[in-house]
């Protein structure tokens, strides 16, 4: 038996770094709460139902499968394709950014370890970007 303990996106490390899905549910608290009341955030939460009880479930069930944990969403909801399931929204890089920042500010409330909370932001950016990227490539 090693004594370090795996990479990150290695197994569920990544899910285990994040508290399982205890800690994802608190970490996509926080990512919604930040949402609400920062202004730079106002045009992506407009984009969003008033009540967010379902797209805190889907953003954490999501997450947990994304971190290497239980497939939650897939056994909730479905299969997704990220791009496609944020294709009826005009996502920029302004939203992007936006969506980013509630991210960096909820992870940074985590009590994650420091080399996690910048890998998680790290590994949420490529998602993010794909999302700009296909949207850019997609006729209006």
């Amino acid at each position: 038996m090693s004594e370090h303990p795996p990479l990150y996106g290695t197994k569920d490390a990544s899910y285990q770094a994040a508290g399982g899905i205890e800690g994802i549910r608190r970490l996509v608290d926080d990512f919604y709460r930040i949402m609400d009341s920062w202004p730079q955030a106002q045009n992506i939460r407009g984009m969003h139902a008033e009540d967010l009880t379902m797209p805190r479930d889907k953003l954490a069930c999501f997450l947990s499968g994304w971190l290497g944990g239980p497939k939650l969403f897939q056994e909730r909801y479905g299969s997704i394709s990220i791009p496609m399931f944020h294709s009826s929204w005009p996502i920029g890089e302004t939203e992007r950014d936006a969506w980013l920042g509630c991210m960096a500010q909820a992870i940074d409330l985590q009590p994650y370890a420091p080399e996690f909370k910048e890998y998680l932001l790290r590994q949420l950016r490529v998602p993010a970007e794909r999302i700009v990227s296909v949207q850019r490539k997609t006729p209006v």
